[in-house]
C-alpha cells in the first residue's frame, strides 16, 4: 500500500483569447487619464473661481471632498494635543521650577532639563529653581500628554493647536527653551490658565524667609 501523496488529475483550463487592444490596456489607460484629467480641471476651476465647497461647513453631494491643507483645516477638539509650549509669568520668566517631573514621567525620554539657581537678590532664591536649559525632541515625542499631567506648576502645556512643520533636518525638531516660550496658546497669550501664588506674594502659602520652616 502506497503512502505517498495522491496524484490529482484534472483537465487544463484554456487561456482566454485576448485581442491586442485588450492586452495593451490602451483603452483602460485612456479611461484613467480621462477621469484624472476631468477631476483636475474641475478642481482647478473651482479653486480659481472660489467655487469649492467648504469641507467643514458645507455638505458634499457626490464624491470625496478633499481638505486642501494647510489652506483649509478642520476644527480640532479642545483636547487636541499640539506642539508643546512653556507658560510664562507676568515678568516673562518661565513658570517651570526645574523639578524634573515632566522629564521623569515622559515615556519617550524626549525632555532634557538643566536646573539652575536664581541669584541671591531674587526672592525665589533658595526656594525655587529655573531651567537653564529646557529641550524637547519633537521627533521622539509620542504626544501622550504625560508631561502636562505631571507638571505641578502648569508650566508645560500642549494647547498651541499647531502641528509640527515638515522640516528637512533633525535639528529643526529640537525645540529649546526660547522657542518653547515663544509659542502662544490658542488664546494668543503666553500666561498660564491656572495662576498660582508665587514666592514673595502676600498670600503665598509656602515657606518664605518671613514665614519660618
Amino acid at each position: 500500500m502506497s503512502l505517498g501523496p495522491k496524484k490529482i488529475e484534472g483537465r487544463p483550463v484554456p487561456r482566454p483569447s485576448r485581442s491586442a487592444g485588450v492586452q495593451s490596456y490602451a483603452l483602460e489607460v485612456a479611461k484613467g487619464v480621462a477621469l484624472t484629467s476631468a477631476h483636475f480641471f474641475r478642481n482647478t476651476k473651482e479653486m480659481v473661481f472660489a467655487q469649492r465647497n467648504d469641507p467643514i461647513l458645507e455638505s458634499v453631494e457626490e464624491g470625496v471632498n478633499t481638505v486642501m491643507y494647510p489652506e483649509q483645516r478642520r476644527p480640532y477638539p479642545a483636547r487636541f494635543r499640539g506642539l508643546h509650549r512653556l507658560t510664562q509669568r507676568e515678568d516673562g520668566s518661565p513658570r517651570c521650577v526645574a523639578c524634573l517631573c515632566c522629564s521623569t514621567a515622559c515615556p519617550a525620554q524626549c525632555i532634557h532639563i538643566v536646573p539652575a539657581e536664581y541669584p541671591e537678590d531674587d526672592p525665589r532664591h533658595g526656594y525655587e529653581r529655573y531651567p537653564d536649559e529646557f529641550v524637547i525632541d519633537e521627533l521622539r515625542c509620542i504626544f501622550c500628554g504625560f508631561c502636562v499631567e505631571a507638571c505641578p506648576c502648569d508650566a508645560i502645556r500642549m494647547d498651541t493647536g499647531m502641528h509640527a512643520a515638515p522640516y528637512d533636518s533633525r535639528d529643526q525638531f529640537i525645540f529649546d527653551k526660547e522657542r518653547l516660550l515663544g509659542f502662544p496658546g490658542r488664546d494668543g497669550g503666553h500666561l498660564s490658565q491656572n495662576p498660582r501664588l508665587e514666592a514673595g506674594d502676600r498670600d503665598y502659602p509656602g515657606v518664605t524667609r518671613e514665614k519660618g520652616h
